[in-house]
């Protein structure tokens, strides 16, 4: 695919943003730019997204993937081709994501028949939500892929430097909510009820321990309160209260045990101020590890094309493609896009000349690897 079409394909897909599971036109446009390619898309079953093969059918298995969907954001950008669909705006790249695997997968495309295995690019919905990936892989259509792939834009880096670290580079993301039920009284006679307010602000505070004094220095974790609710007057002690907030880390193991603490840490403490507390407890994507030995053939392979490569500071946000790990190793790697304006930010741009450089690299990626893949395989 030349770059002209390229950068035309991702400006469609910038004017053209859906949100989550709403994904229909992206993957109408995306399905008949594959087909008129002669790309094999695979029966996913799904309203939105699609699963693109291409290969031989024989040897090893890989996988690149990008997400398709938008945010709902305005977008504040000034460019020429800005979304057409007010407060909607791909604010995070996944249009970018998408133009640059199809680029990819047109690549690969042309070399088909010289593939030492098989290319699978998956074309994720709902990433934004943390549903997507939960999608493709319940498809089952992905359970003989051996590495997976991914990059995400990163308006840091400037254009020309890939970003690869190993081990943890993202959180774990759960959702915790606790609902107090105390008794309602007057506000002048607090002793004739129980005050759910102070039980919340005392659960407020000591969560803050789980981290400081429950959590090894050395491992990485947030615990945050994020909203309150309580009452709808100024002289009446409510009957109830609430509160939710997320929980990050990089590990399971941290992760198990801050679930465990909090929820132990709301119950206790919700009773010692007579009152009783549910918990519920909802956990979304995995800690995201990328693979050290698969990294630093990454890292070859960028330099050899002329890529800087920096090594990605980790960041306490959570991506679904965490999931994708969990059948078999890989990395994400960051691009960057220069651009100024951080992921979700209305003035948020990708550099389109970045899109054809990483096309090429992410077709290079996935032929080098079916070949490290076979030559593991004949050993």
């Amino acid at each position: 695919m030349e770059e002209k079409k390229l950068i035309e394909a991702f400006e469609w897909l910038h004017r053209h943003p859906e949100l989550a599971t709403q994904e229909l036109e992206t993957t109408a446009y995306l399905r008949e730019a594959l087909s008129r390619h002669g790309v094999r898309l695979l029966d996913t079953g799904l309203e939105t997204g699609l699963i693109a093969e291409i290969g031989t059918g024989e040897g090893p298995v890989i996988a690149l993937r990008a997400d398709i969907d938008a945010l709902p954001v305005c977008e504040q950008t000034g460019l020429p081709y800005a979304s057409l669909r007010p407060g909607v705006m791909h604010a995070c790249g996944h249009d970018f994501h998408a133009a640059c695997m199809l680029g990819a997968a047109l690549l690969l495309k042309e070399r088909e028949t010289a593939l030492p295995g098989t290319v699978k690019v998956i074309f994720q919905p709902a990433e934004e939500v943390n549903q997507g990936a939960a999608l493709m892989i319940a498809t089952g259509l992905l359970d003989d892929v051996q590495l997976f792939f991914a990059g995400h834009t990163y308006p840091w880096y400037e254009a020309g430097t890939l970003g690869v670290r190993p081990g943890p580079v993202m959180a774990s993301a759960d959702r915790f909510s606790v609902k107090l039920t105390g008794k309602g009284c007057h506000a002048g006679h607090p002793e004739a009820g129980v005050d759910p307010i102070v039980a919340l602000a005392a659960i407020v505070t000591a969560a803050q321990t789980i981290v400081s004094r429950r959590v090894n220095p050395f491992d990485s974790a947030v615990v945050s309160v994020t909203r309150v609710a309580a009452g709808n007057t100024w002289n009446v002690t409510p009957e109830t209260a609430e509160l939710e907030g997320t929980v990050r880390s990089m590990s399971e193991d941290v992760r198990n045990d801050i679930q465990r603490r909090l929820e132990a840490l709301a119950k206790d403490t919700a009773r010692a101020f007579g009152c009783a507390a549910d918990f519920e407890y909802e956990r979304g994507p995995a800690p995201l590890l990328n693979d050290a030995g698969v990294c630093r053939r990454v890292a070859a392979l960028a330099r050899e094309q002329g890529f800087t490569v920096a090594e990605n500071p980790p960041t306490m946000i959570a991506e679904d493609f965490s999931g994708y790990l969990k059948i078999a190793p890989g990395v994400m790697l960051r691009v960057g896009t220069g651009g100024g304006w951080d992921n979700h930010h209305p003035r948020f741009t990708a550099d389109p000349a970045v899109l054809a450089p990483a096309a090429r690299f992410f077709a290079a990626l996935a032929e080098r690897e079916l070949k490290y893949l076979k030559s593991q395989a004949a050993r």
